[in-house]
Parts: structure tokens; C-alpha cells; sequence
């Protein structure tokens, strides 16, 4: 729905992370992240909340609910985390290779 209904640019690129409800369904806290990073979090966080009305009142039709939470968007650092990881990983992986065998004997 992010991508097909909402026409604001700053919410291209955007992924949906993780979305937890409170148990009495006052909040929905959504986490999202995007392909560029925590560079543009500020970016998207506004274009979220700009079409959070929106977003719920599309999200309501769909649902038979007698209250519908209100969305709070947050921002997941995770994706960039894990590949921040992988890529130290990567890096002492090569440098592994490239060590000579005699230097591990001393």
C-alpha cells in the first residue's frame, strides 16, 4: 500500500520491518527502513506521519474492526546494522586470505 497508494516521493525505497500492536489496539508501531539508509530517515519518518491519516483510514476499510489503532512510525536500523556486520565479516574473511601461512606459526 506504501508504494501503490501513497504518490509521496520520499517514501520510495521504503520497507516495512516489523509491526507490533498494543492489546488494546489504541497503537499500531510500525518500523521501517530503506534501500539508502538512515541517511534519509528524517525524510521518510515526515512523509509518513504527513500521510498517516491516509494510511489508516485505507487500512481501516479493509478490517472489521471496532477501533482502528493510530500508526506510529519508527525507524529500524537492522537492515543497516546486519550488513554493516557482514561486511566486517567479509573484510576479516579476505584478510584471512591474504595472511601468510608461516605467520600463524610465529
Amino acid at each position: 500500500m506504501l508504494i501503490r497508494e501513497v504518490s509521496d516521493p520520499r517514501l520510495t525505497g521504503v520497507f516495512i520491518t516489523s509491526v507490533k500492536v498494543d492489546r488494546e489496539l489504541a497503537f499500531a508501531d510500525i518500523h521501517i527502513s530503506a534501500v539508502e539508509g538512515k541517511e534519509r530517515a528524517g525524510e521518510i519518518l515526515a512523509g509518513l506521519e504527513h500521510a498517516s491519516g491516509y494510511l489508516r483510514r485505507m487500512l481501516a476499510e479493509g478490517m472489521e474492526l471496532r477501533v482502528f489503532p493510530r500508526l506510529r512510525f519508527h525507524w529500524d536500523a537492522t537492515p543497516e546494522n546486519a550488513d554493516h556486520i557482514e561486511r566486517l565479516l567479509a573484510s576479516l574473511r579476505d584478510e584471512k586470505k591474504v595472511k601468510p601461512k608461516d605467520a600463524d606459526n610465529g
